[in-house]
């Protein structure tokens, strides 16, 4: 089996190509992280916020 390049250095920079691969590659992971990240918060939010209305509700339906 033959390597496309010959050492690790040249593997980072690609003939040149480097920076745009690993930028792009970073972009990607970063949006990964993001729509994975984001709806879980969301999710949480909204739990502890209709956990709170509901004991809420209950003490105001034990006041009266």
């Amino acid at each position: 089996m033959q390597f496309q390049f010959s050492d690790l250095v040249d593997f980072v920079a690609m003939n040149g190509h480097g920076p745009f691969v690993w930028a792009a590659y970073a972009i990607t992971l970063v949006a990964l992280a993001v729509l994975i990240v984001v709806p879980l918060v969301q999710q949480r939010r909204f739990v502890r916020a209709h956990r709170l209305q509901q004991k809420r509700e209950q003490q105001e339906r034990n006041q009266y």
